[in-house]
């Protein structure tokens, strides 16, 4: 299966860390997350049921970015896989990447980031 949905840049405050700083301060996440799904029928019938719902799994991502703050971006990207395989069954495959570009880091960096794919 080849058909796939690109969800980029879903951005959300969260308070995930290890550090206080982190813990306290906050800072800016941004997730992608891309579908495999058999869009075949969605193609022909152009009903929503047919596909998956984009509002729905940004608003899933948001809410994990924004709740419950983890110690490590590899938690927070293989929760979000977890939950979206657990909603939305037309999902073959949804690979995460969390973006944390404020990591506290001892270099001038433009972006760690941690990717996760989940399979049905």
């Amino acid at each position: 299966m080849s058909d796939q949905i690109f969800l980029t840049g879903i951005a959300g405050f969260g308070y995930h860390g290890l550090f206080d700083h982190e813990r306290q301060n906050g800072q800016d996440f941004f997730v992608d997350v891309a579908l495999t799904v058999d869009l075949t029928a969605a193609s022909k019938s152009d009903e929503i049921s047919d596909t998956v719902n984009y509002a729905e799994i940004t608003n899933l991502v948001v809410t994990h970015i924004t709740i419950e703050p983890v110690n490590l971006i590899e938690k927070l990207a293989g929760r979000i896989a977890d939950q979206i395989l657990q909603d939305h069954s037309k999902v073959l495959v949804v690979t995460v990447t969390v973006h944390k570009p404020q990591a506290p880091v001892d270099a001038v960096l433009k972006d760690i980031a941690v990717q996760v794919t989940r399979k049905r």
